[in-house]
C-alpha cells in the first residue's frame, strides 16, 4: 500500500492535489509541515501533523518540519477570532528548541541517509527581506480578490482582521516558494484549515516560478462530543513531561471514549490499518476490556516519552484503577505520587498528632469528613472494605503513626473498590 492509500484507509487524506500521488510514486520527495512556536512544546493536537511527515519519511520521502520564527511573530488567522499575542525573538527562540527536541523523538535526523529528517526556521530566509523587496517580489503575484477569498480570512471579517494577519498568507505562501527553489521541496502538507495558505504557495511556485508544487491536507480532529482534541478540564495535554507528566499523558488515551479511540488508532498509530481493524473488533466484543485505549496508550506513550516512563505509567496506573502491590505505591517519590493522586479528593492532618500512640482513625475519618462518622467509618472496617496505602485494615482501633506515611506527608485512603482520598500531614 502506498502512502497515499494508506493515509486514505485511516480517514486521513481531506484535501489533496492533483498529480500528488503521482509524484510520490516518481521519486523520493521532500515535504513540510509547518509548526507554529508559539510555545516551548508542541502538545497532543499537533501529534496528528509530526506523525504525517514521520509516515512520510517511513515510506522512503524525506520531511522537512518548518518552525516559523517569522511567521510567530505575526500570528495565523486560521481558526482564530481574535489577534493573538506577538511574540518577541527571546522566546521564539527558546520554544523553537523546545519543539527540535520533540520532533527527534519521532523523525530520524541522521544525515548520513538520503531521507534525513530537516528542521527549518523561516526567521533565517525572512529576517533581511525588506518590505519593499516583499511587496515587490511576492505581494504583485497575488490579487486582493484572490486572498480576501480564503477561509481563514473571510471567518476573520466580522471579528475584525490586522492587515499583519491579512499578509501571513503571503509569508507562507512565499515560504513553500523558497523552499522549493533552494531545498526542491515539491510537497506541503497540513490541517484542512490550512488549505488556503498551502495553495497560496502552489500559486506562486507556479505564477512567479513557473515551477509545480503539490498539497494535502489532512482532516481537524475532534472529539466525539465536539470539544477540542488534545484538552480536558484540566488543560491541554503536551508533549513536554515537565508541562503533562508521561502518567497523565497515558491516562489521557486510556480514557478516550470507544468513538475517539477508534478514530485516533487510525491517524496515529504506526500499526498497519488492518491490524487496526482487528484490534478495533476485538475491542468492541469486549468494550469493558478498554484493550483498544490500552493499546494506543502504550504505543503513543513509548513513543513521546519512551518505555521507562511508560512503564512507570502503567504500574502508576494500575494504583488507583487495579491491583497494585503495596511496594509499587512505596516507590514512588512525592512528586510521582502527587502525579498519580491529581484529581484525587484531599484532606489536612497534622503530623504531630502521629507522634507517642498514634491518631485514631475513626476520629481522623469522622473529623476530615472521609465518612460521615465513626460508626460508619467502623462498619466498612468490619467488613474489610477499607485500605489504607493498599493495604486492608482490619481493626476499628487502629492508629495512625508517622511510619504509615508516604514520602512522609501522604496516606492514600481507600473505599471499596476505587473511592480514594489523599490524606496530607504537615
Amino acid at each position: 500500500m502506498n502512502l497515499i492509500d494508506d493515509l486514505r484507509a485511516r480517514n486521513l487524506v481531506h484535501d489533496i492535489m492533483p498529480g500528488t500521488e503521482e509524484q510520490l510514486a516518481k521519486e523520493m520527495t521532500s515535504g513540510y509541515i509547518g509548526f507554529d512556536p508559539t510555545a516551548d512544546s508542541l502538545h497532543v493536537g499537533s501529534m496528528l501533523q509530526i506523525t504525517l511527515l514521520r509516515r512520510l519519511q517511513l515510506a522512503g520521502h524525506k520531511p522537512y518540519a518548518l518552525v516559523g520564527g517569522a511567521t510567530g511573530m505575526i500570528g495565523d488567522p486560521t481558526g482564530k477570532s481574535a489577534e493573538r499575542n506577538l511574540l518577541d525573538m527571546d522566546t521564539i527562540e527558546k520554544n523553537c528548541e523546545g519543539i527540535k527536541k520533540q520532533l527527534e523523538k519521532f523523525l530520524d535526523f541522521d544525515e548520513t541517509k538520503s531521507n534525513a529528517a530537516v528542521l527549518v526556521n523561516n526567521y533565517d530566509w525572512l529576517r533581511d527581506y525588506t518590505f519593499l523587496d516583499f511587496i515587490r517580489d511576492v505581494g504583485k503575484y497575488m490579487t486582493i480578490n484572490y486572498m480576501l477569498s480564503k477561509d481563514s480570512v473571510q471567518k476573520r471579517l466580522e471579528f475584525g482582521l490586522s492587515f499583519t494577519e491579512f499578509t501571513y498568507q503571503l509569508i507562507q505562501g512565499y515560504d513553500f516558494y523558497y523552499l522549493y527553489n533552494t531545498r526542491n521541496i515539491k510537497l506541503q502538507m497540513g490541517g484542512a484549515d490550512q488549505w488556503g495558505n498551502i495553495v497560496t504557495g502552489t500559486e506562486l511556485i507556479r505564477k512567479k516560478g513557473s515551477g509545480e508544487a503539490f498539497g494535502m491536507t489532512s482532516p481537524l480532529i475532534t472529539k466525539a462530543d465536539g470539544g477540542k482534541f488534545g484538552k480536558t478540564e484540566t488543560g491541554t495535554i503536551w508533549l513536554d513531561a515537565d508541562r503533562t507528566s508521561p502518567y497523565q499523558f497515558y491516562q489521557y488515551w486510556l480514557k478516550l471514549s470507544d468513538t475517539d479511540a477508534e478514530k485516533s488508532a487510525l491517524s496515529f498509530s504506526f500499526k498497519s490499518v488492518e491490524e487496526i481493524n482487528v484490534l478495533i473488533e476485538e475491542h468492541r466484543q469486549a468494550p469493558h476490556l478498554r484493550k483498544l485505549q490500552r493499546a494506543i496508550a502504550e504505543e503513543i506513550t513509548e513513543m513521546v516519552h519512551g518505555a521507562e516512563e511508560l512503564s512507570f505509567a502503567m504500574k502508576a496506573s494500575e494504583i488507583l484503577f487495579g491491583q497494585a502491590p503495596v511496594d509499587v505505591l512505596r516507590s514512588l517519590n512525592e512528586k510521582q505520587l502527587l502525579e498519580v493522586m491529581d484529581g484525587v479528593p484531599q484532606v489536612s492532618g497534622v503530623k504531630e498528632a502521629l507522634q507517642g500512640e498514634g491518631l485514631d482513625l475513626l476520629t481522623f475519618l469522622a473529623e476530615t469528613k472521609v465518612f460521615s462518622s465513626k460508626g460508619e467509618a467502623r462498619k466498612l472496617i468490619q467488613n474489610g472494605g477499607l485500605s489504607l496505602n493498599k493495604e486492608k485494615i482490619a481493626a476499628p482501633d487502629f492508629k495512625l503513626k508517622p511510619a504509615h506515611l508516604l514520602n512522609h506527608h501522604y496516606l492514600l485512603i481507600q473505599k471499596g473498590k476505587s473511592n480514594y482520598t489523599l490524606a496530607i500531614f504537615n
